[in-house]
Order: C-alpha cells, then sequence, then structure tokens
C-alpha cells in the first residue's frame, strides 16, 4: 500500500518536472507575442480618470481570463479533428489586428475631422462616461482574444507530440501566465504617477531622493503611455504580419533575403491598409457617417 502511494508520487513529480520543462520551452516560444501582448493592452488600458484605471484594468483581466476560458477547449478539439479551422481563425483574427493598426496610422498621418463638442453642451453625465468606458473594454477584450488565440495556438504548437494532459497543463500555465503576468504589469505601468506623488510625499524634505526619484515617475508615465502607443501599433501589424507570413507559405518564401521582422511588418502593413480600404468603401456605401 505504502510503495504504490509512494509510486503515485513519484508519477506526479515526474509529470511536473516535465510540464516545467515544456513550459520552458513553450514560454520562450511564446515571449515575442507576450511582449506585443503586454504593448497593445497597456495603450488599451490607458486613457481613463485616475481612480477608475483599477477597476477598468480589473473588468479587462477578467474578459482575458474569461477568453482564455473559451479559447483553451476549442483550440484543444481543433486541434485533434480540425486543424485547418486554427489556422483559418488566425488569418481572420491577423486581419482585424492589422486593421486595427493601419487605422491608427491612417488618422495619424491623414487629415479628418473630429466630432466637435459645441461650447454651449453640457457636461457629459455618469452614464455617458460609464458607457464610454464600456466601449473601450469591449474593445480591450477583443483584441485580448485575438492575441490570447496566437500565444495558445502557439504554446499548443511546442507540445503537439505530447500526451494530451501535458498538452493541457503547459498551455493552460501559458494562457495564466499571459493574464496575470501581462496584466499585472499593466497595472504598474498605469500607476506610476500614483507611485511617484506618494514617493513625493513621502516626506517633507524638499529635492530629497525620494522627491527626485517620484518627481522621474510622475514625468516619464506621458512619455511612457506615449511610447506604448506607437510600440502598440506597431506590435499589432508586426503579430499580424507574423500570423500571415507562417501561415501562407507564399508569404513565408516572398522576399528570402529580407530580414523577417521587416517582412513581417510590411506584409501586416499591407494587410491592415487593404482591409482598412474596404471597411471604408463598405461604409461609404451604405451612407453611414
Amino acid at each position: 500500500m505504502a510503495s504504490g502511494f509512494f509510486a503515485i508520487l513519484d508519477d506526479v513529480a515526474t509529470l511536473l518536472d516535465d510540464v516545467a520543462a515544456m513550459s520552458k520551452v513553450a514560454t520562450k516560444k511564446t515571449a515575442g507575442i507576450l511582449g506585443d501582448d503586454l504593448a497593445v493592452n497597456a495603450e488599451k488600458a490607458s486613457g481613463f480618470v485616475s481612480k477608475r484605471e483599477l477597476p477598468v484594468l480589473w473588468a479587462i483581466t477578467k474578459g482575458s481570463l474569461l477568453n482564455k476560458i473559451i479559447i483553451l477547449p476549442i483550440a484543444f478539439l481543433l486541434s485533434a479533428f480540425a486543424p485547418w479551422a486554427v489556422t483559418a481563425i488566425l488569418i481572420l483574427g491577423g486581419l482585424y489586428l492589422a486593421f486595427e493598426g493601419a487605422e491608427k496610422i491612417y488618422e495619424f498621418f491623414v487629415p479628418h475631422v473630429h466630432a466637435s463638442i459645441p461650447k454651449d453642451a453640457e457636461a457629459p453625465t455618469k452614464k455617458d462616461i460609464l458607457a464610454l468606458e464600456k466601449e473601450k473594454i469591449r474593445s480591450a477584450i477583443v483584441t485580448d482574444f485575438i492575441l490570447s488565440v496566437e500565444i495558445v495556438i502557439i504554446a499548443l504548437g511546442t507540445v503537439m507530440d505530447e500526451p494530451l494532459l501535458n498538452q493541457i497543463l503547459v498551455v493552460s500555465f501559458i494562457a495564466l501566465l499571459a493574464t496575470v503576468g501581462v496584466y499585472g504589469l499593466v497595472a504598474l505601468i498605469v500607476r506610476m504617477d500614483e507611485f511617484g506623488t506618494h514617493l513625493i510625499n513621502l516626506n517633507g524634505e524638499k529635492n530629497s531622493i525620494s522627491d527626485m526619484i517620484g518627481r522621474f515617475f510622475v514625468n516619464a508615465l506621458p512619455w511612457v503611455i506615449k511610447g506604448l502607443t506607437v510600440i502598440g501599433t506597431l506590435a499589432l501589424l508586426l503579430v499580424s504580419g507574423g500570423i500571415f507570413v507562417h501561415n501562407i507559405s507564399f508569404l513565408h518564401h516572398l522576399f528570402p533575403s529580407v530580414p523577417g521582422l521587416i517582412v513581417e511588418f510590411g506584409v501586416g502593413l499591407v494587410a491592415g491598409l487593404l482591409v482598412l480600404l474596404v471597411y471604408k468603401g463598405v461604409k461609404k456605401l451604405f451612407g453611414r457617417k
């Protein structure tokens, strides 16, 4: 009886060792897209009133966890019974990410009329602000869903030849890391100014070490957010381009002598501009203002 118990413990220990080793490999494979995920979601989670930043981020995090709960079982089923569908879903998701990135670039370079607020207009109500907040949260969760699909599929590809239990444990670990790790870092980024203010108010002395560090964090936050906006846009195009290049053989061998990063960015940008052109054409056709 005792020997059977210790044999089970030995099997569990072996399984955990195998899962840890495979998780390390899968983490390396998904490191690039996890970095892109951080940049994109930090940009999506910024721009809210200070006291609403953490509640909004928590709402996005819960949406991200729900995304993983939906994606994981579907990914395992499709991988087993319809692997072609995985590629189709990835390409459709890539088109959406490319569109988002291209739209941001288009709005930066092409002059366009912004909706103006009349001087005598009433201040937005709490209901209006919450509606806008919900819209931004929804957009962030949709983008997270597409990035999560890419992360899960890449992680799954590293353990396709392993037993099903190992696949489930490794990919689930990567999915959890993508949520807890990424949004934990996002929370630290968007609260930089609060942390800096706390350091400034730490003592009554002027120009102390804590004051200088605090002012650095407060002054750095706007630049970090602007930088993440640019990085997030580039990440959208790079991720989408990577999806196309790695899943469409024609594109994979199109420019063999050009660095892969440049090819992925170029492919993502061209695809995004094409989707944007179609979107604006359909929008104009149906007369939407």
